[in-house]
C-alpha cells in the first residue's frame, strides 16, 4: 500500500485554497516528499505528520515554485529537528538552482556535506527494497532533466488457504514460513512446498506521479495500468494554445492519457487559479469518469485489489 498526500497543489503561485506544489508518498517505513514549494513546511505541520523520517525529497524540476521551500524546510531541518540526513535529488539543472538555494541558508560553501546530499536523479530504478521499487520517469516539460516517479509494489503470489487445509497445514508459523517461500515438515513427515500453496504471482499497487508536463505519449509506458495515476491540469481545453505554449496539460489531455493507459484512478494536481475546481472535474470526468481533483492536505490510501480511499488530514491553521 501506498500513502499519498498533497501539501500543496496550485499552479504556479498560490491561492486562497490552494498552496504551492508538493506531496508526500509514505511507504512502509520510508518518506519521499516530491517537489517543495514555497510554504510546504507550514503544510506538513498541518497535517500532523511533522518532520520525522522526512530525509529523501524528490524534485520533478527546478522551476522555483516546485522548489523555493526547500531553503526553509533545509533550515528548519538542520538547526530544529533531530535529522541526520537529507537526501535531495534532481536533474543538473535543478541542482544547480537548489544549491544556490542552500547557500543561502548555510552560507557559501558552507552546506554540510554530512548533511544535505545534492544526488543527480538519472532515468531508471532510484530505490528499492524488499516491498517496492521507485523508478525515475523522464517527463517532457520546458528545459531538460524533468521527472515523473513510479512506485510499484514488487509482484506477490497468494496464500491459497483451501490448499493448505488440504494438505493438512496448521495455522500459525508453518503458513508463514510457506508464504516467506519456505518449505515445511508436516508432523507426518511429509515436506510441503510454497508451489503447492501459493497462487501465481500478482503485481502490486502502482502510483505514477507526474509534476509539470508538456505533453502525454512519453507516459503512456510508465502509466499503464496505474492504481493511482497523478498528473497536472494547469489550463482547460478552451486555453489549449495557452497550455502548448507553457509547455502544460489541458485536464482533458490528462484524462485522455488516463483513458488510454488502463489506470484505476486519475487524480489531478497543480491547477491554476483561473480556473474553478468544478470545471477541470467536469473537463476531466467527461473523457474519464474515475477523476478527482486533489485539494491541499488530501490524503489518498492505494491498493492494488482495494477501493483507493481518500480523506482530508486538514488541521487546525
Amino acid at each position: 500500500m501506498f500513502e499519498l498526500v498533497f501539501l500543496g497543489t496550485s499552479a504556479s503561485a498560490p491561492s486562497v485554497q490552494r498552496g504551492l506544489s508538493s506531496a508526500l508518498v509514505m511507504v512502509n517505513e520510508h518518506r519521499f516528499m516530491i517537489d517543495c514549494g514555497e510554504g510546504t513546511q507550514r503544510q506538513l505541520l498541518r497535517t500532523g505528520l511533522g518532520f520525522r523520517r522526512l530525509d529523501k525529497i524528490l524534485l520533478t524540476h527546478g522551476h522555483l515554485d516546485h522548489i523555493l521551500g526547500l531553503g526553509g524546510l533545509a533550515s528548519t531541518l538542520g538547526r530544529w529537528e533531530a535529522l541526520e540526513e537529507l537526501h535531495i535529488y534532481g536533474g543538473a539543472m535543478t541542482l544547480a538552482r537548489v544549491n544556490l538555494l542552500m547557500e543561502v541558508v548555510f552560507g557559501p560553501g558552507q552546506i554540510p556535506t554530512s548533511g544535505v546530499t545534492l544526488t543527480l536523479l538519472e532515468a531508471g530504478q532510484l530505490f528499492e527494497d524488499k516491498k517496492f521499487t521507485l523508478t525515475a520517469v523522464p517527463v517532457p516539460h520546458r528545459g531538460p532533466d524533468c521527472f515523473g516517479f513510479l512506485f510499484e509494489e514488487r509482484q506477490h503470489r497468494p496464500f491459497l488457504a483451501e490448499a493448505a487445509e488440504r494438505l493438512g497445514v496448521p495455522h500459525g508459523p508453518e503458513r508463514r514460513d510457506l508464504a516467506q517461500g519456505e518449505p515445511i515438515t508436516l508432523p507426518s513427515g511429509r515436506v510441503v512446498q510454497p508451489e503447492e500453496v501459493l497462487g501465481p504471482p500478482q503485481r502490486g499497487a502502482r502510483l505514477f506521479f507526474v509534476g509539470d508536463v508538456s505533453h502525454t505519449a512519453p507516459l503512456q509506458t510508465a502509466a499503464e495500468e496505474a492504481d493511482l495515476l497523478v498528473v497536472e491540469a494547469t489550463y482547460l481545453e478552451a486555453d489549449k494554445s495557452l497550455a502548448r505554449q507553457h509547455g502544460h496539460l489541458t485536464a482533458a489531455a490528462a484524462a485522455r492519457l488516463a483513458r488510454s493507459a488502463g489506470v484505476r484512478q486519475l487524480v489531478l494536481h497543480h491547477v491554476s487559479r483561473r480556473y474553478s475546481t468544478q470545471q477541470v472535474l467536469e473537463e476531466a470526468r467527461s473523457i474519464f469518469p474515475a477523476t478527482l481533483v486533489a485539494g491541499d492536505l488530501d490524503h489518498f490510501s492505494v491498493h492494488k485489489e482495494k477501493p483507493i480511499v481518500t480523506r482530508n488530514l486538514r488541521q487546525r491553521a
